[in-house]
């Protein structure tokens, strides 16, 4: 890929795009088994009532255009909506390289670039029918700048009840991030309709360790014997899995 001002970039062979002028800090992007421990957990189907409804969501929103997937990671959501949106295509993007060999291969109608959400985005102006934002980083005026006028911004966050039988195995869920989204899309977007996603299931030891070693709490394992607590989980636990489904239209 080339740009305007004769950059060049190759395609790497798993069929992504790596953007990036500039290295990342260290904790920033997913890890290998941080993603491994991803790919397994969500082919388990725990977390495909949360896909069915962003799915749902897009079918009923949006007919064709671009789906952007900002922090895709290995494009399990984004696969879900194309599925739904048959004259759709897609564009993850996301830090992490190693997460996005696997989004790049998610879905035959998407691409994958590696990108920083914090930086302005490499997508044309108002050139997007939908964004997905699935726990990832919310840069607003990108948001609002790659939207088209009667675009759809769905952000999913967990709720505070998320996961709260494992504890401290996994980083809690602040009680007011809802009114924090809400100051930062507030000033771009109007919200328009919420939905929630909960259920309880049982989840045997080898998918806790997927559920706390895929995320954000990888990075803290070694701290307070959470490693030690993690390992001598030896039975199933049932865990209650909950998100919020949010959604917004640009304001003119």
């Amino acid at each position: 890929m080339r740009c305007d001002r004769v950059h060049s970039f190759d395609v790497a062979k798993q069929g992504y795009v790596n953007l990036l002028h500039a290295r990342i800090p260290a904790g920033t992007a997913d890890t290998a088994p941080m993603v491994a421990a991803r790919v397994d957990l969500l082919s388990s189907g725990v977390y495909l009532p949360l896909a069915d409804a962003l799915a749902k969501v897009a079918s009923e929103h949006i007919e064709d255009g671009m789906v952007i997937d900002a922090g895709a990671g290995t494009g399990y959501y984004l696969a879900h909506v194309l599925d739904a949106v048959p004259a759709a295509y897609g564009l993850a993007l996301d830090v992490s390289a190693v997460a996005l060999r696997r989004a790049a291969r998610a879905h035959p109608r998407a691409g994958a670039a590696v990108w920083n959400l914090w930086e302005p985005w490499p997508v044309a102006d108002s050139s997007a029918s939908l964004i997905l934002n699935v726990f990832a980083p919310r840069n607003a005026p990108q948001f609002h700048r790659v939207l088209t006028e009667d675009g759809l911004l769905v952000v999913a966050t967990p709720n505070p009840g998320h996961l709260r039988e494992l504890g401290d195995l996994v980083i809690s869920v602040d009680g007011s991030k809802d009114a924090r989204l809400e100051d930062t899309l507030g000033e771009r977007f109007t919200r328009v309709d919420r939905h929630e996603v909960t259920q309880q299931v049982a989840l045997e030891p080898d998918r806790i360790r997927q559920v706390v070693e895929m995320g954000p709490s990888a990075h803290h394992l070694h701290r307070d014997g959470r490693r030690e607590r993690l390992d001598a989980i030896t039975g199933s636990v049932d865990v209650t899995t909950s998100f919020s489904v949010t959604l917004y239209r640009p304001v003119s």
